[in-house]
């Protein structure tokens, strides 16, 4: 029986439906680019090599080793989200994924150097906006910003057509996963009154802080990665 609230991505995944994958990748996302595409092809293929569905409990489990695009491709397809506790995040900073079964049999992908060294070469127009627009963030005008949106969108779904060995070197592991995710107590800041995860509570003078409050230190995702940012 296929899973209600994923049964579209589903009958895609079964027909191996890779136009379809990127349409949907693309609402989530928000625009087309090449490396949105190679989290959809990357996804695709693990879910039908480990002939597996994922109906959001932690049975299927992707770990990503980068925060690009790419990641938007590989949660769409694979159903794998932080907010489901099957998407993990190592900041290795590799455009990468390991899509694993809960028995730890998994398939590892990551981007061919050789293949990811050659887009600028073969979409030079696109790139030189990207690099003035995004890269240089210089000042741009909206017939330039256009232009690289429709370049970006053009080279993804052609993208679409390269086969996935030529793409990314791939390999059958087997992995020790996470236990499935714990439910934590959760307990009230003795400053804010907020609600606070238990592991996420600093302990002084026996009450209880959230980490602003205590103006303590924290970890923080972003565009740079995982950040240890002080509390101001």
């Amino acid at each position: 029986m296929k899973n209600q609230f994923r049964e579209q991505i589903e009958d895609l995944i079964e027909k191996s439906d890779l136009h379809g994958l990127h349409k949907k990748s693309g609402e989530l996302h928000g625009h087309f680019c090449n490396y949105l595409t190679y989290g959809v092809i990357a996804g695709l293929y693990a879910l039908k090599k480990l002939n597996v569905s994922n109906t959001g409990m932690e049975e299927v489990i992707a770990i990503v080793e980068t925060n690009n695009c790419f990641v938007d491709g590989i949660q769409m397809v694979t159903g794998c989200t932080l907010g489901n506790n099957a998407l993990i995040y190592r900041d290795y900073g590799k455009t990468a994924v390991t899509i694993s079964k809960r028995d730890g049999n998994a398939i590892r992908l990551v981007l061919k150097p050789s293949f990811d060294d050659s887009r600028e070469k073969e979409f030079p127009d696109a790139y030189e906006l990207f690099y003035k627009l995004v890269a240089r963030r210089e000042q741009g005008t909206p017939e330039e910003y256009g232009k690289m949106m429709q370049l970006f969108s053009e080279m993804s779904i052609k993208e679409l057509n390269v086969p996935v060995d030529e793409m990314f070197n791939i390999n059958k592991i087997k992995i020790q996963l996470p236990d499935y995710a714990p439910i934590f107590e959760t307990i009230k800041c003795s400053i804010c009154g907020e609600n606070v995860m238990k592991t996420r509570i600093i302990e002084k003078d026996n009450k209880n802080f959230c980490i602003p409050c205590a103006n303590a230190k924290y970890f923080e995702l972003n565009g740079s990665g995982i950040v240890n940012y002080a509390y101001k």
